[in-house]
C-alpha cells in the first residue's frame, strides 16, 4: 500500500515538472526582446505592466477626494463597500 502511493506521489511530481517545462516560453530573437524591467527598492509595490507611476501631490489627492464627493462615489462606496464599519 505504501509502494502505491509512494508511485502515484513519484508520477504525480514527474507529471506536474513536464507541465511546466512546457508552459515556459521559448527563447526571442533580440529584435522581439521585451523592454527591460526596473526593479523596484524591496517592499515597494510595482504595477503589472512595470512602468512606475509618479506619485500624486496633495493637492491633487485632495482634488480627486473634492470630485468624487461631488460625483457621488465617495457615498456609493460608503452605501456598499463600507457600510458595515
Amino acid at each position: 500500500m505504501k509502494t502505491t502511493m509512494i508511485a502515484l506521489a513519484f508520477a504525480g511530481l514527474t507529471a506536474t515538472g513536464s507541465a511546466f517545462a512546457q508552459s515556459t516560453a521559448p527563447a526571442q530573437s533580440p529584435a522581439q526582446a521585451p523592454a527591460p524591467v526596473t526593479l523596484a527598492q524591496s517592499g515597494q509595490w510595482v504595477p503589472p505592466d512595470g512602468q512606475t507611476i509618479a506619485p500624486k501631490t496633495r493637492a491633487e489627492v485632495y482634488q480627486d477626494l473634492v470630485k468624487s464627493e461631488q460625483d457621488g462615489q465617495l457615498d456609493y462606496l460608503n452605501r456598499t463597500l463600507y457600510w458595515h464599519h
